[in-house]
């Protein structure tokens, strides 16, 4: 892949695939530094490269078709005849023409991003993470300044709302909270980049930022190349001086080290403990954070605009073909939702004598179903809206009048629902996939009230309105702590009825974020719940930037308060038939 700019302003006899630092014939000024036998042309600066090279660039963007000037993409989505460094693969026309030389600052935070990875993420995550991605996002940040784009406000949410994803890791200890946050924030990132704004932009925008990764690390191999030929006497002094700078530190570093033990202690907290045996991990995360670094860089700078991915509309049906099966499934919903004001509305005493079934047998019943319901809805609509009749101003009020009831009968589903997992938590305690498919359902709520407000005011950003809730709730999912909330709930409810017990063997397994709530419990309770997260936390020695605030304010609290005995007591306490408070069927299975 070339980073020449496009062939559509180029002469015919040029090839397409000329060095980079050559220039054209008629051009006047001094031969460029790749060809110039006269060492006098060595001396040239890397500035000037830059300049020669953007004033070949010049011809190039005189010459774009006028698609409006900030609107790159529509000319490297059907310019004729254009190229761009992409080839002619399947985003060769989504891609906008080159972006110019990598700058120096790009170049030295990819550098600052590559090497951080290598020193700070081998030891686990916390705020290290949050530390190579605002990294990453400045070399992106002057990598688009330097082509040209602007900030505009999507493009700030998307990144904001990213980096604040990764406060998640920071914050948390347990794993699957910092998984869901990690991979949002990904998504976020590349949406930043890409600038997406329709359902398939969105979607696959999302997932972007993997096309730039090998057209990055071509544009920052092609980069150095072009300014190391003309500044090899700088290289060599910047070298030197990082050489005798990183002998300074080391000399008198160690100095001050063997004189002070205080400042010994301070200087170890801060200095990422490297081995040789993790020499292989260590190459491949700072590889990882190179390519990882440019392929930022290279989307903000040229950007492939999924929005050119369009699907055609579905052939609009006649309005009775259309509106009668869903006016049938709107009678069904209010049918059902008839009898579950019930149980919105009434207590326990109405569920025992309307069904017969205890509550939490009543909710185990049917949450599932009503949430397979919820999301057949959606996929209902999304349906519905492809081949809605688009006749004129009475139509849209038919598709509106329509799908707004299925959108507000499905919402009270959402609430029945809800209203089952709230029954069933109060009888047999809170879990994580318990407290995770109420998050689920709590957010299909949400989209439900954004499509209703799109009916009103428009959908034109319903794509994006939707993908800032998925990430709100992932991100008010993992500052909310859901281990800290299984185990308050868990706490409160054995605080409240003793004899409704409690389940020590499923709360030991919880991450440090349940220590503060679990301390609460009486002994052998404590001990035994607190025993396996005791031996993770004050036996392993992570460092500060790989320590979650959970995990730190949990060694705090067990250094003041150690567990106690020696595990014989926990036997008994897990030898009463009773898990979760829950007596099993005869088959054994709960399917919460």
């Amino acid at each position: 892949m070339s980073d020449q700019p496009s062939e559509a302003s180029r002469p015919p006899e040029q090839s397409p695939q000329a060095d980079p630092q050559q220039q054209p014939e008629p051009q006047p000024p001094a031969p460029t530094a790749a060809a110039a036998p006269d060492p006098s042309v060595k001396a040239a600066t890397p500035d000037q490269l830059v300049k020669a090279a953007a004033a070949a660039d010049a011809p190039s963007r005189a010459g774009t078709p006028a698609a409006g000037a900030g609107n790159p993409w529509q000319y490297g989505a059907g310019a004729p005849g254009a190229r761009n460094s992409t080839g002619d693969g399947v985003t060769a026309r989504l891609r906008p023409p080159a972006p110019p030389l990598i700058r120096p600052a790009v170049l030295w935070t990819v550098l600052a991003t590559a090497v951080l990875s290598a020193l700070l993420l081998g030891d686990g995550l916390g705020v290290n993470l949050l530390i190579v991605a605002v990294l990453a996002a400045l070399a992106a940040f002057f990598a688009a300044r330097s082509a040209g784009r602007r900030l505009r406000p999507w493009t700030a949410t998307w990144a904001v709302g990213g980096l604040a994803l990764l406060a998640v890791p920071a914050l948390r200890d347990a794993g699957w909270p910092t998984f869901l946050a990690v991979v949002s924030a990904f998504a976020l990132g590349s949406l930043a980049l890409h600038g997406s704004r329709s359902w398939l932009g969105v979607l696959i925008g999302s997932l972007g930022l993997f096309d730039s990764v090998v057209p990055g690390i071509i544009w920052g191999v092609r980069g150095i190349r072009a300014r190391a030929d003309g500044s090899r006497a700088r290289w060599g002094a910047g070298l030197r001086t990082t050489a005798v700078a990183a002998v300074l530190l080391v000399v008198f570093g160690t100095l001050f080290a063997s004189a002070d033990a205080a400042f010994a202690d301070l200087l170890g907290s801060l200095i990422p403990d490297v081995s040789l045996g993790d020499g292989p991990w260590r190459i491949f995360l700072f590889a990882l954070g190179l390519a990882g670094a440019l392929a930022a860089a290279y989307a903000a700078a040229a950007p492939v605009r999924w929005d050119g991915i369009t699907v055609s509309p579905g052939k609009p049906r006649g309005r009775v073909e259309w509106a009668l099966p869903l006016i049938v499934l709107n009678l069904l919903f209010a049918a059902f939702i008839a009898l579950q004001l019930v149980v919105l509305l009434g207590g326990y005493e109405k569920v025992r004598a309307e069904t017969g079934l205890d509550h939490a047998e009543y909710a185990r019943q049917g949450f599932w179903q009503l949430l397979w319901a919820t999301l057949l809805t959606l996929l209902v609509i999304a349906l519905a809206l492809r081949w809605a009749p688009r006749g004129g101003s009475r139509d849209r009020t038919l598709v509106r009048a329509v799908l707004g009831t299925l959108c507000v009968l499905t919402l009270v589903v959402v609430a029945s629902a809800l209203r089952r997992m709230d029954l069933y938590v109060d009888e047999y305690g809170l879990t994580r996939l318990r407290i995770s498919v109420a998050a689920m359902e709590l957010w299909l709520g949400v989209v439900l009230v954004l499509i209703l407000a799109a009916g009103v005011f428009g959908a034109r950003f319903l794509p994006r309105a939707i993908a800032v809730s998925a990430a709100a709730g992932v991100l008010a999912f993992g500052l909310l702590s859901p281990d800290g909330l299984i185990a308050e709930q868990n706490v409160q409810r054995f605080e409240a009825r003793e004899s409704a017990g409690i389940d020590i063997d499923y709360l030991k397994d919880l991450s440090a974020d349940a220590v503060p709530a679990l301390d609460r419990l009486p002994e052998p309770e404590r001990s035994c719940a607190l025993r396996i997260i005791q031996r993770e936390v004050l036996h392993t020695d992570t460092p500060w930037y790989a320590t979650s605030w959970g995990e730190a304010r949990a060694k705090e609290i067990l250094e003041k308060r150690p567990v106690q005995g020696d595990g014989r007591d926990c036997y008994r306490l897990g030898t009463d038939g009773v898990r979760d408070g829950y007596e099993p069927d005869d088959d054994g299975y709960d399917p919460y």
